[in-house]
Parts: structure tokens; sequence; C-alpha cells
């Protein structure tokens, strides 16, 4: 059987996660290509017993089992090595090349961000705080507008710039409208960010406002779920900077 950049984990009767922040999904998760084919090969087809205990794998959607099924599992991606958060290059909100390397020695909060999503209002203004309060002591908030949930983020970057700034009072810094955080045209920084930092179905991003923690090397050291305020994470970053 040939091998497969990730492992299943079959549990029963509940789902296993050493992080029980990582639980808090949707009802439904877009699954890659990629991981698409790894599941056909190695659980068969749709007919397959697997299949047949409340999974379904259609059209590239993934349905999450209900409480009562019989059948859960894990799936965790491989965690990327040799690689840190400075051997990355992105474009800024105006298209100017920014690597990420300017920001060695500082703690990162690193967020997908949309401006027309019901988590927008109250995530922006407490990543403003955030970053008001910490930004002296060496914390970077990047943030990365996405269409990719809902179509929440319809604007050009002109138009995210003038939202984010303007009714929000953002100073940290914002890029260039990333095309996807999942899928097969997966951004470069997000493909880094999800495989050193795992999560349920490979590693996919569950929505807007997917949070991670960067330490002062380039690491990944934690992952926050959409629905994580960022003042719940102060206290991570604290101690990062701390450190």
């Amino acid at each position: 059987m040939a091998s497969v950049p990730c492992s299943l984990n079959f549990t029963s009767p509940s789902f296993d996660f050493s992080k029980s922040s990582r639980t808090q999904l949707p009802s439904c998760l877009s699954v890659s290509c990629a991981v698409t084919s790894s599941i056909k090969s190695l659980l068969g087809s749709s007919n397959s017993g697997f299949f047949q205990h409340g999974f379904a794998l259609k059209a590239g959607i993934f349905p999450l089992v209900s409480s009562n099924s019989q059948s859960e599992f894990a799936v965790f991606a491989t965690a990327a090595t040799g690689k840190t958060i400075y051997d990355f290059t992105v474009k800024d909100i105006d298209r100017k090349d920014v690597p990420l390397s300017k920001f060695k020695g500082k703690a990162l909060l690193i967020v997908n961000v949309a401006s027309q999503c019901g988590l927008t209002s109250s995530n922006y203004s407490e990543l403003t705080q955030l970053y008001s309060k910490y930004k002296d002591q060496g914390l970077e908030i990047l943030a990365f507008p996405c269409n990719q949930f809902g179509f929440q983020e319809p604007g050009s970057n002109e138009q995210i710039k003038q939202f984010a700034c303007t009714r929000f009072k953002a100073e940290f810094p914002i890029f260039d409208k990333v095309i996807d955080v999942n899928g097969p045209f997966t951004a470069p920084i997000f493909q880094f960010l999800k495989s050193s930092s795992g999560g349920f179905l490979g590693d996919l991003v569950k929505w807007n406002f997917e949070k991670f923690l960067v330490d002062k090397n380039g690491k990944v050291v934690e992952r926050y779920p959409p629905t994580t305020s960022p003042l719940q994470i102060e206290k991570d970053i604290k101690k990062l900077l701390a450190a």
C-alpha cells in the first residue's frame, strides 16, 4: 500500500483529541483533493463498511458523524520539518514583498480574517486591543484576508485595508488577500502553518479567524479554532513574550 502523508486513528465511541479546543468544528468541512484521494485509497469504495457507519465522501465534502455514530476517526497531518516561518516571503496589503524573516525574535499571532463574518467585530476589536497592549513587548499580529469561507471577504485589498484601519483602527500588518487556506491552491504560508500544527481531517482551517501562535524562533506552538477569542489567547502570548 502506498504511503499517505497522514495517519488514521479510529476510536469509538467518541472523538479523542489531545486538545479539546480542536473539537469545535462546523457541521461539515471541505476536504482537499489530496486528502480525499488518500482516504479513498485507504478505505475503498463508498460501499465499504466504513462509509456505511455514517460517513460520506462526495463532491469534496466530508460531513462529521452524528453523536450516536459507532465509528469516528481523527486524521493528523505530519508536521513540517526543517522550516520556520522565516523561510517565507508574502505580499502585504499594498502588494509589496515582505520577508517574514523581518519578524525574527518576535511572537506572532497569525489569523485568517474576513470583513463580513459574524466573528469579525469581536475578533478585530480584540486583536486591536492585544496589539496595542503588547506590540512594544515583541508581539506582531499578521492578518491574512481570505474569501474562502462563505465568501465573506469579497472586497479588494484597498477596501479591506480601509475597513480594518478605519472601523477598527487596526495598526497590525495586513497582507494580500490569499486565494485559499485549504485545498489544492492553499497559500504556501498556510500549508506550513497547518502542517506544523495538525488538526482534524489532516489540517483544515475550519473557518474565518482561525489562529496560529508562533514563537520567537519561528515555530508554530499552538493553534486555536475560530471560536477562540483573541483575549483568551492573551495568557499564552504573555508566556511567549516572557520566554
